[in-house]
């Protein structure tokens, strides 16, 4: 896969940014307690890391999935987008805070299948709603049901797909550096 990065946008500075740049850097810096580089590539549009994060808070506060389920969704959706960023940085989420289990973890990872059905089923539904454009196949709607998710989950599920959609082409385009702190869980 061939990666096309933007080279002359520069990360936003947070010491010397201003007014909307500076405004949602330091809302973001408040949420999270640390700028990513992500954030600070997404403040070049102060609407678009705005978005962003109102709309994964939105998806981690509303969506009913519990936050090992949360991350499942994240994980699955950035690693089928090639997001080496975000498939590092929900890694080690999904490892230090939100419980999921370390060999589902790294199935994901891998592209190997997932062995805990129910979140195999979640991780399917993910991948089909972004891998189809929003058209997923009526059987992997029926496994996702089946396996105890609701109709208003896949709602939240576009939510997700939405907000990695800003994430992940972001840092495509720019060629986010991984943080340190994500770092241990690199995939690329």
């Amino acid at each position: 896969m061939s990666t096309t990065i933007i080279h002359h946008l520069a990360s936003v500075d947070h010491a010397s940014a201003q007014g909307q740049q500076k405004e949602i850097l330091d809302l973001a810096l408040k949420q999270v307690g640390f700028l990513p580089n992500m954030y600070l590539n997404m403040a070049n549009a102060p609407g678009m890391l705005s978005t962003y994060l109102h709309g994964y808070s939105l998806f981690r506060s509303e969506s009913g999935l519990t936050p090992a389920e949360q991350e499942v969704v994240f994980l699955s959706i950035s690693q089928f987008n090639g997001c080496n960023y975000c498939t590092a940085a929900h890694s080690m989420i999904a490892d230090k805070v939100s419980g999921v289990p370390k060999e589902v973890l790294q199935a994901i990872r891998t592209q190997q299948p997932i062995p805990d059905a129910r979140l195999a089923a979640l991780a399917a539904m993910a991948v089909e709603m972004v891998a189809r454009h929003g058209q997923p196949s009526p059987a992997v709607v029926k496994t996702f049901l089946d396996a105890g998710y609701q109709e208003r989950h896949l709602l939240y599920i576009i939510l997700a797909a939405g907000v990695k959609a800003l994430s992940n082409y972001s840092n495509q385009a720019f060629g986010s550096r991984v943080d340190e702190r994500f770092a241990a869980y690199r995939v690329d």
